[in-house]
């Protein structure tokens, strides 16, 4: 099995605490970015199960989360905006397709 090589520790101050930040920031970003596809599977699910309600409840809330995430460049903005865009009509269709139900 190979293994990766270990990284050296950086001999510079400013290159140590570099690494540092970057675990910190690493961490952050790993956190919002398992948050925002929480958020999209959660609206997805309540459109598979059909429910109109639930949908648009998580819907909003998914709506602020990717806003934020955009915001901080964790994803870029256009792939939050097609995100909202593809669930705000699957949200839509489902609203539409119960009211002809």
């Amino acid at each position: 099995m190979a293994t990766k090589p270990k990284k050296k520790n950086p001999r510079l101050a400013s290159g140590r605490k570099r690494v540092r930040q970057d675990v910190k920031i690493n961490a952050a970003n790993t956190s919002l970015r398992s948050k925002y596809r929480t958020a999209v599977k959660n609206v997805e699910k309540a459109v598979l199960a059909g429910d109109k309600t639930k949908a648009t409840e998580l819907f909003a809330k998914m709506q602020a989360v990717v806003d934020t995430v955009a915001d901080k460049g964790i994803f870029h903005k256009n792939k939050a905006a097609r995100d909202k865009s593809r669930l705000s009509t699957k949200v839509k269709a489902l609203a539409t397709a119960q009211a002809a139900a």
